[in-house]
């Protein structure tokens, strides 16, 4: 079966990366972070996503970056490791992403087959939560073990909703790290298709959860299958259909053939805040950061 995607991979550095990561060359910086942040092609309107599969109307109150420069934005600005199952990302148009307060949405693809819906309506989300946390503190020994904080699952930032007749469903997630003294946001969105599901994922802080919330449902809304790949165009005999219902899309249980470090990166906050909140100089920090790494991109090392 073809993959082209796993949930979305927020594996970040933690905190404590910051604070001993080696100083950069001392060589003259072939760029600063403005410099970097001026040269993306940001864009709005009718933007084709995953090969034509679906649709993004993205308004003037958004602004989208295509895959290579948003794994760009998520490896060089944000610190995540390469992942080319990125297929682009979106930004409140009226937050620069040099700001302390910006936050971007992820999108991806999981070409896993037809998700079945039957069980949306039967579903305990106290229960699923309970479970979730459990296995949230399960994993924490593995975390530990590759150098990421340990994180605490608080509840549901935004219980999960499935709106049946779009196909679309939502939740929000309240983390607590070890390494932060705030706590994370981690804010979903799943597109049901034909042969498989969109990914939009958000992460920003807790305190930012009423205009994030307000800007996903804008999203929700603009973010739509084409015409031969919607959910009610499927056929049974001969689409595939998914092996996990909507229970499983929520708990993350998707991911697990990816590897526990993919299934526990959605709960890594984007390491620059976390160091902004431990009170370091995040821009001092990530502009040396940046100008290394992309210095060392451009002599070839």
């Amino acid at each position: 079966m073809k993959h082209l995607a796993v949930v979305l991979v927020f594996l970040t550095f933690p905190a404590a990366y910051a604070q001993e990561a080696p100083e950069p060359a001392a060589a003259e910086p072939s760029v600063t972070l403005e410099e970097f942040v001026a040269g993306l092609h940001f864009q709005t309107g009718s933007i084709d996503v995953a090969d034509g599969v679906a649709t993004l109307e993205v308004p003037e109150t958004f602004q989208y970056l295509g895959a290579e420069e948003a794994q760009s934005v998520l490896e060089d600005l944000w610190g995540n490791p390469p992942d080319d199952t990125v297929l682009g990302m979106l930004f409140p148009a009226d937050t620069p992403l040099d700001s302390m307060e910006s936050w971007g949405v992820v999108i991806t693809y999981e070409q896993d087959g037809y998700v079945d819906d039957k069980d949306a309506a039967e579903i305990d989300y106290d229960d699923l939560l309970a479970e979730m946390q459990s296995d949230v503190v399960a994993a924490n020994e593995f975390r530990r073990k590759e150098g990421y904080p340990e994180v605490e699952l608080v509840g549901w930032a935004a219980p999960p909703y499935y709106d049946s007749s779009a196909k679309k469903l939502y939740w929000a997630k309240d983390l607590k790290f070890a390494s932060s003294e705030a706590d994370t946001l981690n804010y979903n969105i799943r597109v049901l298709g034909r042969r498989g599901v969109l990914v939009l994922n958000a992460i920003a802080s807790m305190e930012q959860l009423a205009p994030v919330r307000t800007r996903m449902e804008d999203v929700m809304a603009f973010v739509n299958f084409n015409e031969g790949h919607r959910y009610s165009e499927f056929d049974p005999d001969i689409d595939e259909v998914a092996a996990y219902g909507i229970g499983a899309l929520i708990a993350g249980k998707v991911a697990a053939k990816a590897g526990l470090l993919k299934v526990f990166g959605v709960f890594l906050a984007k390491f620059w805040k976390l160091i902004a909140i431990a009170g370091v100089a995040v821009f001092g920090f990530l502009k040396k950061l940046l100008t290394g790494r992309l210095g060392e991109q451009e002599t070839g090392a």
